[in-house]
């Protein structure tokens, strides 16, 4: 490889993925509160300190350790925290969409099949052309 290759220029840096702080703190939430449980009951049951938490919720991203320990308990998908710029995806989020309700274990094919043929429906009504 040559040197010039592991030089990024500024457009290129704006299209590299990069970790969603906000979305992994919201899902967080959203999961913390599904079980009934306090950010204490979170950080104990995770296995990370409860100042990690703390920094989450200021925007500050987690250590990978306290990441994938904050994955592993709410069960989700790390992929779903990393965002790239429009227009860089492969696949998207309609190719993903089946794997993501069927890995939901809260819905059964019924649900699935019915979230799927709304969220198709609402997308066409609200994408944008191009």
């Amino acid at each position: 490889m040559l040197a010039d290759e592991l030089v990024m220029t500024p457009a290129a840096a704006d299209e590299r993925p990069a970790f969603d702080a906000a979305a992994f703190f919201e899902s967080l939430d959203a999961e913390r509160r599904s079980r009934g449980l306090n950010w204490k009951d979170v950080a104990a049951l995770a296995n990370v300190s409860p100042s990690t938490l703390t920094r989450l919720g200021q925007g500050r991203r987690p250590d990978v350790d306290s990441f994938a320990r904050l994955v592993a308990w709410g069960g989700f998908d790390a992929d779903q925290f990393v965002t790239v710029a429009r227009g860089t995806q492969t696949g998207g989020f309609l190719t993903n969409l089946p794997t993501y309700l069927r890995s939901d274990p809260h819905l059964d094919d019924k649900g699935v099949e019915a979230l799927e043929v709304i969220i198709r429906a609402a997308y066409e009504q609200f994408r944008q052309p191009g």
